[in-house]
């Protein structure tokens, strides 16, 4: 018998024989199994102390969404045979370099107990961690049965590590690498692969911006015969793309790279490259597009499901030359160079889109005389009825806009609307967009994500406190009146696991309402608004559970400029740099 499941089976008859009715260790373990969901499975260790031990030994897969939220000593102690771990690491404000670059998140401590306690780990996924190339090589060396590696928004490392990886991960199967703060020191990187590697499955490196060894790159797809996800940088091109076409007709995802420099007899056997390319949903990349290519992509449309743009500065006439193409689509990112008339044609193209993003092509654009409006949401809205995850950067906004929006797609989940100019009511009224956002959890019951921007009273809060019940992430910028709104929202939305709050006028009477919320809660976000240090001094003090940490801006007297409230069965971190205060 494998010494995991005796040593489980041990300790089951070592339990109280009053328990409920039990099943042998190996039958619980097949039926957990079954169970993919995270909730579910800590549900059922809840049931009696025989299940709870079932799960834990049982348990191959692990999500931690805070780093710091345990150790990973007492991850190992919990779940001994864990074979993949899922790791976030920094909040999401540092999206928006509101973090200090070297505020914590490191992944080499975890990695030295994995080593010791789980040398048979096969997958480790990061997210917002610093990762060194010391601990991508000792990664290499440590696991010899190692299979996927997911880096997302990480730091702290170059393609020398990427060399540590492709050099002795010989089970290899998924090298993610994408949206990264990485020091690209070359592509040579991609020719550690041994000539004998072929068990590739996934390779992303879009985001990556040297020049790769392209003999290197086309000898490793054609050795990689299940090679079924390919995202390369824009440093490859067409003609380069065709090639890996031809080696690879089983790709379901494919990131084009650049789309230029193609003659035209190129462009015909690019095209019916496309077209061999039956299993192909997803395509992304199309950097420094050119117009004139995108009918090579017109064979594989029919079949995709998803279309990420947001490297692609399309016109709307050139959207919709696409979009007529692609009457499956389920998910659609775009950026606001399509204007209102390119969604309009993802309202007449579309009908089963379910999740749309549109991102501004330069963020940093205030004054926003380009770009789209409500009209282009309220024509999405108006064919897409199944549409219920939106990510929506836009010039102006209207309550009535948003109103009719909701009406036409009442099954939003996720409803993110950024007003690029902060603090922007109603552009038809003058009015506060409180009635908008209170159309959207009046109306979309199953809401888990709200975003909330522009011009907002406490009334949007009264709203969301009282009708968004399944609420889990609340996101607030620039928004608000007073202490009330956010003693709404804690006292009203039962579900809330993550709360994210900046340049808002809320204080001390709002962090200290009702503290017993935060102990159901993931986390606590804010910065720029009205806490104060005793504030967060009173909060540590009464809830000695919980992580209180304030980041301080120089001479900013008693105000708690960055505040990060979490909590944690591990206490205190132990490498907190001296900018943060842990109270």
């Amino acid at each position: 018998m494998d010494p995991v499941r005796k040593r489980g089976k041990n300790l089951s008859k070592s339990l109280d024989s009053t328990q409920p009715a039990s099943f042998p260790d190996e039958v619980l373990e097949q039926v957990f199994s079954v169970l993919k969901s995270r909730k579910d499975r800590s549900s059922v260790s809840l049931v009696c102390k025989v299940w709870y031990n079932a799960e834990r030994w049982s348990r191959r897969k692990v999500f931690i969404g805070n780093c710091y939220s345990v150790s990973p000593e007492i991850l190992v102690r919990r779940f001994p045979n864990i074979r993949s771990v899922t790791l976030k690491g920094k909040p999401r404000f540092s999206d928006f370099s509101l973090v200090p670059h070297d505020w914590g998140a490191d992944i080499h401590s975890w990695l030295d107990v994995f080593a010791e306690f789980y040398p048979f780990l096969e997958e480790l996924r990061l997210k917002r961690m610093v990762v060194t190339d010391r601990s991508l090589e000792f990664l290499a060396k440590s696991f010899s049965g190692f299979k996927a590696l997911s880096l997302l928004s990480c730091d702290g490392f170059s393609t020398d590590g990427l060399k540590a990886i492709a050099t002795h991960c010989k089970n290899l199967t998924e090298l993610d690498i994408q949206e990264n703060d990485i020091d690209d020191l070359g592509g040579e990187w991609l020719s550690c692969f041994p000539e004998t590697f072929v068990s590739l499955e996934v390779l992303n490196f879009a985001s990556l911006h040297s020049d790769v060894t392209f003999d290197a790159l086309e000898r490793l797809v054609d050795r990689c015969k299940a090679l079924r996800v390919l995202k390369v940088n824009m440093h490859i091109y067409l003609e380069q793309i065709k090639k890996l076409l031809l080696k690879a007709p089983g790709l379901t995802e494919l990131g084009t790279g650049s789309f230029l420099q193609l003659l035209p007899r190129q462009s015909a056997e690019l095209e019916t490259a496309f077209s061999r390319c039956k299993n192909l949903h997803t395509i992304s990349g199309l950097w420094e597009l050119s117009s004139f290519y995108l009918p090579v992509l017109y064979p594989a449309c029919a079949n995709l499901t998803y279309l990420n743009l947001s490297y692609a500065t399309l016109q709307s006439d050139e959207l919709a030359k696409l979009l007529s193409n692609c009457s499956n689509l389920r998910r659609l990112w775009v950026l606001d160079t399509v204007k209102d008339e390119g969604l309009e044609a993802v309202g007449s193209s579309c009908p089963l889109l379910e999740e749309l993003r549109v991102f501004p092509a330069d963020p940093f654009d205030h004054i926003m005389v380009q770009g789209v409006t409500e009209s282009g949401f309220v024509a999405v809205s108006n064919g897409c009825r199944k549409l219920h995850y939106v990510l929506y950067f836009c010039r102006q906004m209207s309550n009535v806009a948003v109103a009719t929006v909701v009406k036409n797609c009442p099954d939003f989940t996720h409803f993110r609307l950024c007003i690029m100019n902060p603090g922007q009511p109603d552009y038809m009224t003058n009015e506060p967009l409180d009635e908008a956002f209170g159309a959207v959890v009046k109306t979309c019951n199953k809401l888990q994500r709200l975003a909330i921007s522009g011009l907002l009273t406490d009334r949007a809060f009264e709203y969301i406190g009282k009708y968004a019940k399944n609420l889990e992430i609340l996101s607030v910028a620039f928004a608000g009146s007073s202490d009330l709104g956010m003693e709404a929202v804690i006292e009203g939305c039962p579900k809330l696991r993550k709360l994210e709050i900046r340049d808002s006028p809320f204080g001390n009477a709002a962090l200290l309402y009702n503290l017993n919320k935060y102990e159901s809660m993931r986390s606590l976000w804010m910065s720029a608004c009205n806490v104060t240090m005793n504030g967060c001094r009173v909060l540590a003090k009464l809830m000695p559970r919980l992580n209180v940490e304030v980041m301080k801006d120089e001479g900013s007297g008693n105000g708690a400029d960055k505040l990060y409230v979490y909590r944690s069965v591990a206490g205190p971190r132990r490498d907190a740099p001296p900018f943060v205060l842990t109270l």
